[in-house]
C-alpha cells in the first residue's frame, strides 16, 4: 500500500493557509508539521489557523530548525516571502535538512538571470542534500511563462510572444489590495514605486524563463509601473476607492534582442477591473491567439505548489524550474 508524503508547511500566510488545506484533504500526503514567526499564530492548531473547520493535531512551531530535524519531513511547502534575499536561507537550511522543497518565492521561479548567485547557492544545497528545490505559483511559474511557451509549441516559427493578465482585486485580501497601492493618491503611488513598495514581483523572472525557452538572448528588459487611476468610486470589503484616486497597478516588462521586441508582459491588477482574464498571444507561423478565464491568483497558486510536488520528488536533486520539469498537471492521489 502507498504511503503518504510527510510535509510541512513553512509560512502560514494566506497561500500557506490555502496550501495546508489543500494537503489536509489529500489521502497522499499528511501534514507533519507547521512554521511561522508570527506570535499570534506559534502554538495554535494548524486546521485553526487556516481556517478548516476542524483539528489537524499538529501545532504552529515558531523554529523551522529543530522542526525538520525531529521530524525529517519529505517535502516542505514553502511561502514566507517573495524575495531570496529574506528566504534565501531558509530554503538552504531546508536542503540541508533534506527535504524537497517547493516554494511560491516569485524570486525563485527563475533566478538565474537576476539572483545568480542565490540560484548557484540554493542549486549546491539541494545537490548535497540530495534533494529538488522549485519556485512556482500562477504569476510567476504559469499564466505568463509556462503557458505562454507552452503555445509556441503549435508554430514553425515564432518572432515574439505577448501576454496580458487582468485581474480584478476586488475581491482579494486586504494586503494585497495595499500591495498593489488601492486608495492612494497619485503622488504617493509613485513614491512608494520608488521606495520598492508597491509592485508585482516576478515578472522579470517571467521574462528571463521566457526568453531562455524560446532561446532568445536579450539584450535589455524594460519594466515599467504605472497606477491605474479609478475613473469612478470603487468599493471593496476592505476599503474604498474615489475617483482619482489609484485604483491598482499596471506594470510592463519588455524584452528586447537587439532591437528587436521579443516579448512583453503587461500585468494589470486593480480593484474594479472589468473582464478579468489571460490573453497570450503569439506572432509566429501559425499566430496564436488564447484566452482564459477563470484563474484565482492566491487558490491557483496553492493548487499549482501542491500538484508540483510529485513531480518534484520525481526530479533529480537541484534547482529546477517549470520549464524543466514534465507537464505539471492535477493527478489522482496515489496515480
Amino acid at each position: 500500500m502507498n504511503q503518504p508524503v510527510t510535509v510541512v508547511q513553512y509560512g502560514m500566510g494566506p497561500i500557506g493557509c490555502l496550501v495546508a488545506r489543500l494537503v489536509a484533504v489529500r489521502p497522499d500526503m499528511r501534514l507533519v508539521g507547521a512554521v511561522d514567526a508570527d506570535p499570534h499564530k506559534v502554538g495554535r492548531d494548524v486546521g485553526d489557523v487556516a481556517s478548516l473547520g476542524r483539528p489537524l493535531g499538529v501545532d504552529v512551531r515558531p523554529d523551522a530548525g529543530p522542526l525538520l530535524a525531529s521530524l525529517r519531513p519529505t517535502l516542505v511547502f514553502h511561502s514566507t516571502g517573495s524575495f531570496l534575499d529574506d528566504v534565501g536561507p531558509q530554503i538552504e537550511a531546508v536542503c540541508r535538512a533534506g527535504a524537497n522543497v517547493v516554494s511560491s518565492c516569485e524570486e525563485l521561479s527563475y533566478p538565474w538571470v537576476r539572483n545568480r548567485g542565490w540560484a548557484e547557492r540554493i542549486d549546491a544545497a539541494a545537490r548535497q542534500g540530495g534533494v529538488t528545490v522549485l519556485g512556482t505559483g500562477i504569476n510567476p511559474g504559469f499564466a505568463m511563462d509556462l503557458m505562454l511557451i507552452t503555445v509556441t509549441g503549435m508554430c514553425r516559427d515564432v518572432r515574439g510572444v505577448s501576454a496580458r493578465r487582468v485581474v480584478n482585486a476586488s475581491k482579494r485580501r486586504h494586503a494585497l489590495q495595499r500591495k498593489i497601492g488601492a486608495g492612494l493618491t497619485v503622488e504617493r503611488f509613485q513614491q512608494m514605486v520608488q521606495a520598492g513598495k508597491v509592485r508585482h514581483v516576478g515578472l522579470p523572472e517571467s521574462v528571463d524563463m521566457v526568453a531562455a525557452a524560446l532561446g532568445w538572448r536579450l539584450t535589455r528588459v524594460d519594466d515599467e509601473i504605472a497606477p491605474v487611476v479609478a475613473q469612478q468610486p470603487v468599493e471593496t470589503e476592505h476599503l474604498r476607492v474615489e475617483a482619482g484616486q489609484v485604483a491598482g497597478v499596471r506594470q510592463t516588462a519588455v524584452g528586447w534582442e537587439g532591437e528587436l521586441k521579443r516579448l512583453s508582459l503587461e500585468l494589470e491588477m486593480y480593484v474594479g477591473a472589468p473582464e478579468p482574464g489571460d490573453y497570450l498571444s503569439v506572432d509566429g507561423d501559425p499566430p496564436v491567439s488564447v484566452s482564459i478565464d477563470g484563474i484565482h491568483g492566491d487558490v491557483s497558486t496553492a493548487a499549482i505548489m501542491v500538484n508540483a510536488a510529485s513531480f518534484v520528488a520525481a526530479a533529480p536533486p537541484g534547482l529546477t524550474t517549470m520549464t524543466q520539469l514534465p507537464t505539471v498537471c492535477w493527478r489522482a492521489p496515489f496515480a
